[in-house]
C-alpha cells in the first residue's frame, strides 16, 4: 500500500521535474537531447531515493502527500521565483474562488481576536446580515461543533456549504446573558473586487479596486453609470492593498480609462512570444483621474497604474507599488492541484519592466521587508508627454503621500481595539444609533469609563488632545455595526490623508492631460 500511495502523489512531482530540469512544460518536454535526458533521469532517481529513504528510515511516519506537496514541489518552484507556486487542493479551491468571484456561505467577514473567532462585519444584503449578526459577535458554535481551538480559517470553513443549507450558528453578544442561536440558509456570496464607490463631492467620484477577478470590469463599468461618470469632474480610484488576479481584467479595467488603439500592456517569455494589448474601445471623453498606490499594490493594479502613468491619462499618488513584473500561467495538475508557473514578463506602454530584484533578498524579506521597493535610475523610459518614468521597482508615485501615522495615544487605543469594543458595549446599552449620530459629551464621558473598565491607561491631556480622533472613531465604528462596512467607510474617507490629497490634485491631473493631448496632436503634424 505504501509504495502505491508513493507513486500516487509521485506523479505530479515527476511532472513538474520534468518541467523544471527540461525549461518547459507540457508536449515540449520529449524535445530533449540524450545529454539532458540522462541529466533529467539521474535527478528523478536522486529524488525518488531521498523519499524512499525517508519513508522508510524517518523517526516517526511518514505522510508521502505532505512530504511531497508542502516541502518537494514548493521547495523546488522557489528556486525559479517568488510567484512560482504550487496550490494544493484546498488552497487551489480558494484560487478559483478568489478568480470566479463567489463562494456560498452565509456572508460576513471573520477575525481573530483574543483567541477567538469574530465577526468583524456581515456583508449588507447577506444571510448573515438579514439574520442580525453583528460586528464582535463571538463565534461559539457551528452546527454543534465548538470553535474553541480552532483558527478562523478552520471556522470560515465550517461555515461554508452548498447553497441552500442551513447552518446553526451560537454567538455569544455584549449584554446578552446566554449564547444566541441563528439558523442561516447558505447562499451564493459575491466576492466583489469593487468594495467602495460613491461621490466624495457632488462631482468628484471615489472607486476602490480591491482585487482583480472575473468581474471586475463589469463591476467597474456598472459602479461608474450609477455614478454618472460623464457628468463629473474628477475620480479618484484607490488601488491601495489591490494585490492584482486576473491579467486579462487588469486589461479590461484599463481600458476604460484610455483611448482606442492604446497600448495597455505587452508581455513575452522565453517559451512565449510577445503579446500586445491594446484598449479596444476606450473610455470615452476622458475626465481628471488621480491613482492612489502603496506598496501592497501589485500585479494587475501595477499594470492598469503604469498604463495610466505611461500615457498621462492620470496622476499616481501614495507610495511605490510592489513592483510585480511576472506573468503566471495556472496548470490545473492531479488531484485538484494546480501550479501557478512564471511563463512571460509583463512591460507596460513605455517598455519598461517593474519586476523588483529578489535574486539576493530572503522570500520572507522580499513579501514583508520591502526597504528596496522603488525605481531604478538605469531604466528610464519616457511617458507620452515626455516626463521620465522608471522601471526596476513597481510603479513610482508622480507625488508621494504618506499614510496617516498612529501618534502613540493612538496606538494605545488602536493596539486595544478601544473604538470596536466600545461599540459592542455601547449597543448592548442603547440598541441602536441613528444615521446623524455624533459622539456627544455623554458619549465621550462613556468612552472614558469604559476604558478604566477595560483598564486602559491614558493621560487625560492626550484625551484632550485628540478629542476629534475620538468622535470620528467612536462614529465610524457604530456606523458599521448598523448602517455597513460601505457607510462606515464613507467617514474613512472624511479622514483619510492620501483621499483628500487627491482631490486637491485633481486640477494637476487634469493639466497633466491636457499637455499630453497637445504634445500628441503636434506629433502628429506632418
Amino acid at each position: 500500500m505504501k509504495l502505491s500511495m508513493r507513486g500516487f502523489f509521485f506523479i505530479p512531482l515527476v511532472i513538474l521535474l520534468c518541467a523544471y530540469l527540461g525549461g518547459v512544460y507540457g508536449p515540449q518536454v520529449i524535445a530533449q537531447n540524450g545529454s539532458d535526458d540522462q541529466k533529467i533521469q539521474k535527478s528523478l532517481s536522486a529524488i525518488s531515493q531521498v523519499l524512499n529513504t525517508v519513508e522508510q528510515q524517518y523517526a516517526d511516519p511518514v505522510e508521502v502527500e505532505k512530504v511531497i506537496f508542502n516541502g518537494a514541489i514548493p521547495g523546488m518552484l522557489r528556486t525559479l521565483d517568488p510567484h512560482s507556486n504550487f496550490f494544493d487542493p484546498k488552497s487551489f479551491a480558494l484560487l478559483r474562488e478568489d478568480q470566479q468571484g463567489r463562494y456560498y456561505g452565509v456572508g460576513m467577514t471573520v477575525t481573530p481576536r483574543n483567541g477567538k473567532t469574530i465577526v468583524l462585519a456581515p456583508f449588507v444584503g447577506s444571510p448573515a446580515y438579514k439574520a442580525g449578526l453583528r460586528p464582535g459577535d463571538v463565534i461559539y458554535e457551528v452546527d454543534g461543533t465548538k470553535t474553541e481551538g480552532k483558527n478562523t480559517t478552520e471556522v470560515a470553513d465550517l461555515l461554508k456549504g452548498p447553497k441552500g443549507t442551513k447552518v446553526r450558528i451560537m454567538v455569544i453578544r455584549e449584554g446578552s446573558p446566554d449564547p444566541l442561536e441563528f439558523s442561516i440558509v447558505r447562499d451564493e456570496i459575491p466576492r466583489r473586487s469593487i468594495d467602495h464607490a460613491f461621490l466624495l463631492s457632488p462631482d468628484v467620484g471615489y472607486i476602490r479596486i480591491a482585487s482583480f477577478n472575473e468581474n471586475t470590469s463589469r463591476e467597474l463599468r456598472e459602479e461608474m453609470q450609477n455614478l454618472n461618470v460623464p457628468a463629473l469632474k474628477g475620480m479618484v480610484l484607490d488601488l491601495r492593498n489591490n494585490p492584482g488576479g486576473l491579467l486579462a481584467e487588469g486589461v479590461n479595467v484599463t481600458d476604460l480609462f484610455l483611448e482606442k488603439g492604446q497600448l495597455i500592456v505587452s508581455h513575452r517569455g522565453r517559451s512565449s512570444p510577445e503579446r500586445k494589448y491594446t484598449a479596444r474601445r476606450g473610455g470615452g471623453e476622458p475626465y481628471p483621474l488621480v491613482v492612489i498606490m502603496n506598496r501592497y499594490s501589485a500585479s494587475a493594479a501595477e499594470i492598469l497604474a503604469g498604463a495610466i502613468q505611461d500615457h498621462d491619462r492620470g496622476l499616481i499618488i501614495g507610495e511605490a507599488s510592489f513592483g510585480k513584473g511576472l506573468v503566471q500561467t495556472v496548470y490545473p495538475l492531479s488531484q485538484d492541484s494546480g501550479l501557478a508557473l512564471t511563463t512571460a514578463k509583463y512591460y507596460t506602454p513605455s517598455g519598461r519592466l517593474i519586476q523588483r530584484d529578489y535574486s539576493s533578498v530572503s522570500l520572507y524579506d522580499y513579501y514583508y521587508h520591502k526597504e528596496n521597493v522603488g525605481s531604478n535610475s538605469s531604466d528610464v523610459r519616457k511617458t507620452d508627454a515626455g516626463r521620465p518614468v522608471y522601471g526596476g521597482g513597481g510603479i513610482s508615485p508622480d507625488v508621494e503621500v504618506g499614510d496617516a501615522k498612529l501618534n502613540p495615544f493612538q496606538e494605545i487605543l488602536a493596539r486595544q481595539y478601544a473604538f470596536f469594543n466600545f461599540a459592542k458595549r455601547y449597543l448592548a446599552e442603547n440598541k441602536t444609533i441613528d444615521r446623524d449620530f455624533e459622539a456627544t459629551k455623554d458619549v465621550l464621558d462613556r468612552f472614558q469609563r469604559f476604558l478604566q473598565e477595560e483598564k486602559v491607561e491614558i493621560d487625560q491631556k492626550d484625551f484632550e488632545a485628540n478629542l476629534d480622533y475620538i468622535k470620528h472613531n467612536i462614529k465610524t465604528e457604530l456606523t458599521l455595526s448598523i448602517f455597513g462596512m460601505n457607510e462606515a467607510f464613507k467617514l474613512q474617507a472624511t479622514a483619510d490623508p492620501q483621499i483628500q490629497k487627491a482631490v486637491e490634485l485633481l486640477p494637476q491631473a487634469a493639466a497633466l492631460l491636457e499637455n499630453a493631448k497637445q504634445m500628441m496632436a503636434e506629433q502628429k503634424l506632418p
